[in-house]
């Protein structure tokens, strides 16, 4: 048997279950960076690996050899009876999720069974009594998720962002976690507020409230999760954006700019450093001020890159749209 989980918190979890299997952790952050549409795993770990070294995550050489295993590990699954696809509800998840099932919807699974295990909780906080419950209440994969996943992970890489509202719309009942997830993706898009992500919001809204320690900016942002889905690491590269440019957002207390400890710097001195909300911070929290006219923006959100002075698509909360404002 092949179990297929989030990452290495839940693979420790289900081995402390006593369950058994080969478990192989999907690590990628796929909120993050580019996930260009219609590209072979092959192809898509190289991308993967080289925007996580850019961002100082991890070294190179050191993610593309774990990818490389990984789906090594992931072609063999005719070797195993079952594969299990074992997942959170969150957005890390759900596109995790999805990225698998669109795999193995192109592929004839011959005598292996596929199933899955997808409930509303955090497999690091279960305990062994639960996760053998839920290995044993496990579903095999319908037809209609497997082709729900594929369509989904189309809307999701593709460089029309409309797409997933369109999917969102046609009905995701085959993947009861997926609507959300992917409306929180969504939001993850500039606002037409004031060009900030609801991530990036909630960071500044957490320091101008007094949570100026960094790691209590980081768990009072995540207090407003409905499910909660960003790591620190992330959380930390959000902060040092909002600290470039020439008019930053936020800064550290002594007036430098906030720099993400990556793997060379020291997490614990990060995290227990002071920051403050600039006047411009202050201003774009309230709309008066947009932060992508100030800054310009250059990021990825699945197969979406936003870049220059424009940000071609912004999230319009009060109406729960996508709104195009660049051709």
């Amino acid at each position: 048997m092949l179990l297929v989980t989030n990452g290495d918190i839940a693979v420790d979890r289900i081995e402390q279950a006593g369950i058994g299997g080969e478990l192989l952790p999907w690590r990628d952050v796929l909120h993050e960076g580019p996930i260009p549409s219609d590209l072979p795993l092959d192809k898509m770990r190289e991308v993967r690996a080289r925007y996580i070294a850019e961002q100082g995550w991890d070294d190179f050489e050191a993610v593309i050899g774990d990818f490389t295993r990984r789906d090594a590990t992931l072609d063999g699954f005719r070797d195993h009876e079952e594969v299990v696809l074992w997942f959170e509800h969150d957005l890390y998840d759900q596109l995790q999720l999805i990225q698998l099932l669109d795999w193995f919807s192109r592929r004839d699974l011959g005598a292996t069974r596929l199933s899955m295990i997808c409930v509303a909780e955090y497999l690091g906080n279960s305990e062994p009594d639960r996760l053998r419950t839920l290995f044993e209440d496990r579903d095999e994969v319908s037809a209609r998720a497997l082709d729900l996943g594929h369509e989904a992970w189309r809307a999701f890489t593709s460089t029309d962002p409309t797409r997933i509202s369109t999917l969102l719309r046609e009905g995701t009942s085959a993947l009861p976690f997926l609507k959300s997830a992917m409306l929180r993706h969504l939001q993850q898009f500039p606002s037409t507020k004031n060009g900030l992500s609801r991530s990036e919001t909630q960071a500044l809204e957490a320091i101008s409230e007094g949570r100026i320690v960094l790691h209590e900016a980081f768990a009072s942002s995540q207090e407003l999760e409905e499910r909660i889905f960003l790591g620190d690491t992330v959380f930390a590269g959000y902060l040092e954006g909002l600290s470039r440019g020439n008019e930053p957002l936020v800064l550290l207390e002594d007036g430098g700019m906030i720099e993400a400890p990556g793997t060379t710097g020291s997490a614990a001195d990060f995290w227990n450093r002071r920051a403050i909300v600039t006047d411009t911070g202050r201003a774009v929290l309230q709309g008066q001020k947009d932060w992508i006219e100030i800054n310009g923006i250059d990021r990825w959100l699945g197969g979406v890159h936003l870049s220059g002075s424009e940000a071609e698509w912004r999230w319009d909360e009060p109406t729960q749209q996508l709104q195009r404002t660049a051709a």
